[in-house]
């Protein structure tokens, strides 16, 4: 290939041509070696980025050199753009992951503690309605059902619990 190299570096377009053909037949096993089996479709892409490139840089070409390395280096530097630019990383099917990600609240315990604390200061059934409606999410309802009584006393209970929770930490605030 070096051959053909410098003779279509000295303008013949016979031996460029007969160049492009060969490095297409070399390019592409090269990059498909080198890609994985769900990216094997990209070889074609890189074989042309790499003529493509070739053919710009083809004045920089050093005569005195093996054709072959520089060959390479365009080629290599042409894959690892094209891996980078696609994001390509080798991925492990994860069966369970579960265990791997379980969630990491401990910036929230300090919130935690402080709601515990406020709710200690009401009866623990007026505390667990009030956790249950406005902290976890659940209905008036839902949270009454839990506890045996009509919705209307667990509304008056959370209301009259608030109530008494803002009228003792407003008085503390002065």
């Amino acid at each position: 290939m070096r051959e053909l190299m410098l003779a279509a570096l000295d303008g013949d377009a016979a031996a460029y041509r007969r160049l492009l053909a060969e490095l297409t037949r070399y390019l592409r096993p090269w990059f498909a070696r080198r890609l994985s089996p769900s990216h094997a479709s990209h070889a074609e892409d890189l074989v042309q980025e790499t003529l493509l490139a070739l053919h710009s840089k083809r004045l920089t070409y050093d005569r005195s050199r093996p054709f072959t390395a520089w060959l390479h280096a365009v080629a290599h530097h042409k894959f690892v753009d094209h891996v980078r630019r696609h994001a390509i990383r080798p991925t492990v099917p994860l069966a369970d992951d579960a265990p791997i990600f379980a969630i990491d609240d401990s910036a929230h315990a300090a919130d935690r503690r402080d709601v515990d604390a406020v709710l200690a200061e009401v009866p623990e059934r007026t505390a667990d309605l009030i956790r249950q409606t406005r902290i976890e999410g659940a209905s008036v309802a839902e949270a009454a059902a839990r506890h045996g009584m009509s919705e209307t006393a667990a509304k008056v209970s959370i209301h009259r619990g608030l109530k008494s929770l803002m009228s003792k930490f407003a008085g503390s605030r002065k």
